[in-house]
């Protein structure tokens, strides 16, 4: 039974984690936003000896799985064979301690998605309507609203998505876009219309509302408040096929060449994972005695408590969810994580680069976790709340006590004796920390509950410090005992309190001490180490993070900001075609310049003599905001050599110097790969 649910009216609990899309690795963002606080939750009701089911999976029929296929130039399954595998090791590596992390491309969700999907078309919860959408005429196809792009109407972002712009955040219809193209051909889609079947969830509103609004007051106010703001402004019709060759195929007459849309498959993956699992399935999922969360961020709010439960009251058979504690988006470095900008931590990455340390992640992210607001995630965090914290005060505190356990005693948990009111005030406060860091997580307060446990090594850093054992050794043995006995104490419970938070540092503590697992409700005591019982010697949970390591993280994030701003230079857009006699006009050849001097009174022109090979002569060129006179000298340049002549500045100049330009405006040379005669001509 946990704090809150006194009455024990749950037999179980179902918690599931939001299913991560298998187009590319998962960065820190999901992990704080989702993950982390799912692993907790879990891990706490576990030591509470409460019967948990903790449901992950990969997500892998959305449209970006489509889009990384084609850019690779190979299958989706291939992209989610790959990174279905990244992100399950990654989890592994990590400690998630999902009971089962399935897919949504195995046999037994294709069964489930499609036999729920057809349980409601039979039962006549769809309906049938004919709806514009955008299509692509030379790649013959319907495009999904992620295969549309252009400029976003709220802030002008050229590179809007047809369902989200990633620059302002805002949920956008393709038909919002301004200057719409297909991210398939670069042309202009045209609408065409197209027969869906549509979930009506108008139909649900008032359910809604009264399950919501008067039943769940309780949820965080920015979940509670996303719901009431939908439901204030009406539900509309949903669709739940779409266009595409890639998912699960509508199993009914008329669905040819469309497939159930990923916003009503995935979540069936739920359940299918579960059935996937265990035979023993439906105890999960339609026992009102089994208690459902659904762990989320906050771009999914709507799915979870809007949709996927009136898919279910549809449906008829399945409970509810009782909560739903979406967290808001960690930033990184100030700036919102995107995958495409190559933006983020990613979890496989960390891994690699900071082997070992999977516990200081989990604590910088959930004591930094974005629970109300979006928060941002900085490396300079990272470094000091490892040295100051991590080490300092936990690992501090474990350290010295078994240290000195060591000298002074053998090894040996030493005897209490008597205790004074300093001791009794601690022991008291010990008794605590069970409940209160019990009640924050059951209540989804995770950085809260962090807070407090790491409040519990702070009291111990004091109590040791105030008592000094290391000096009252050689005039009172006796205190001495007392004090490394309630020290040791103060250890074993933080073997038990941690572990949802630092599970392999708990697991650490508890082999130092030589400790048994232990439920959390054992802990709150100064009697889970025996008098006379060996400890192990003494290691350490946590090292320094030194600047080095940090830089090397910093470099990699300046090198994808540099690289966004190659790959976002706005380019001069085509010009119209011209014919190939056009073209046969220009006479273009390689000369060199043999001289070079400013033009008086200008900044950006220079008088070159330039031996075209035909000739000699004189090409006035504006490039000296970018080259001086000395560094033009002796170069192999292309020269348009039949322009007319022009006067500039009283030089009559005859051609023209070619140039690149970037977008800054920026000139460089077009020069040959080898040198060639000067007149040699460029075609």
């Amino acid at each position: 039974m946990t704090y809150t649910d006194k009455d024990n009216k749950y037999k179980r609990y179902c918690v599931t984690s939001a299913l991560p899309y298998a187009n590319g690795p998962i960065h820190i963002g999901h992990m704080a936003g989702v993950y982390i606080p799912a692993d907790i939750y879990c891990r706490y009701l576990r030591l509470m000896g409460e019967d948990v089911l903790f449901i992950g999976g990969s997500d892998e029929h959305g449209v970006p799985v489509t889009i990384r296929a084609k850019k690779e130039g190979c299958t989706p399954q291939d992209v989610v064979d790959r990174y279905h595998g990244i992100i399950k090791k990654s989890f592994e590596e990590f400690g998630t301690s999902f009971d089962i992390y399935s897919r949504t491309t195995s046999k037994m969700h294709e069964e489930t998605a499609t036999e729920f999907f057809k349980k409601l078309y039979e039962s006549g919860k769809f309906i049938e309507q004919t709806t514009q959408q955008f299509y692509d005429e030379k790649e013959k196809t319907f495009l999904a609203d992620r295969y549309v792009t252009g400029t976003c109407p709220i802030c002008g972002n050229e590179r809007a998505y047809g369902d989200q712009c990633e620059a302002c955040g805002s949920s956008l219809n393709a038909t919002d876009l301004k200057n719409p193209k297909s991210a398939l051909s670069g042309n202009e889609p045209v609408l065409k219309e197209t027969k869906h079947w549509f979930l009506p969830l108008n139909d649900y509103e008032e359910f809604l509302k009264k399950w919501i609004l008067e039943g769940h007051k309780e949820w965080k106010s920015n979940v509670y408040g996303q719901c009431k703001s939908w439901l204030d402004n009406g539900l509309q019709p949903r669709a739940v096929t779409r266009d595409l060759d890639w998912g699960i195929k509508v199993p009914v007459e008329g669905g040819e060449g469309k497939v159930l849309y990923v916003w009503f498959d995935a979540p069936i993956g739920y359940i299918s994972n579960t059935k996937e699992h265990t035979s023993d399935w439906e105890k999960w999922w339609k026992s009102e005695d089994t208690k459902l969360v659904h762990f989320i961020g906050k771009d999914n709010i709507v799915f979870h408590c809007i949709v996927f439960p009136a898919m279910l009251k549809a449906e008829g058979s399945y409970i509810l969810p009782q909560n739903v504690p979406a967290n808001e988006f960690l930033n990184l470095e100030g700036d919102k994580i995107s995958t495409s900008r190559n933006w983020a931590v990613w979890l496989n990455e960390y891994l690699e680069d900071f082997p070992g340390k999977q516990d200081v992640l989990k604590y910088v992210l959930c004591a930094n976790a974005p629970e109300t607001k979006d928060n941002d995630f900085t490396w300079k965090d990272f470094q000091t709340r490892n040295n100051s914290e991590l080490v300092a005060i936990l690992g501090n505190f474990i350290n010295r006590t078994i240290v000195l356990t060591h000298k002074f005693f053998e090894g040996k948990v030493p005897q209490v004796n008597e205790l004074n009111d300093l001791d009794k005030a601690t022991i008291a406060e010990i008794s605590t920390y069970p409940e209160k860091i019990g009640t924050l997580i059951e209540n989804y307060k995770f950085r809260d509950a962090l807070f407090e446990m790491m409040n519990l090594a702070r009291l111990g850093n004091k109590y040791l410090t105030e008592n000094e054992p290391w000096k009252t050794f050689k005039t009172d043995v006796a205190r001495t005992e007392t004090v490394l006995n309630i020290s040791l104490q103060i250890c074993a419970n933080l073997a038990v309190l941690s572990e949802p938070f630092v599970s392999f540092a708990a697991k650490k503590l508890q082999n130092m001490l030589n400790m048994s697992p232990m439920a959390w409700y054992e802990a709150g005591n100064v009697s889970l180490l025996e008098t006379g019982k060996q400890i192990n010697a003494p290691e350490l949970l946590f090292e320094k993070i030194e600047d080095e390591m940090i830089q090397k993280q910093l470099d990699k994030l300046e090198e994808s900001k540099k690289q966004n701003a190659i790959n976002n230079a706005s380019v001069e857009p085509q010009k119209e075609n011209i014919s190939f006699d056009d073209f046969g006009k220009m006479d273009i050849r390689l000369g060199t310049i043999l001289a070079a001097e400013k033009v008086a009174k200008t900044k950006k022109l220079l008088k070159l003599t330039v031996d075209t090979g035909i000739d000699q002569r004189t090409i006035v060129s504006g490039i000296a905001e970018y080259y001086t006179p000395e560094q033009v000298v002796g170069k192999q340049v292309a020269v348009l050599v039949n322009l007319a002549p022009k006067e500039l500045k009283g030089i009559q100049s005859q051609g023209m110097i070619l140039m690149a330009e970037n977008a800054d405006g920026e000139l460089s040379f077009m020069q040959p790969e080898k040198i060639f005669k000067n007149g040699s001509t460029i075609r």
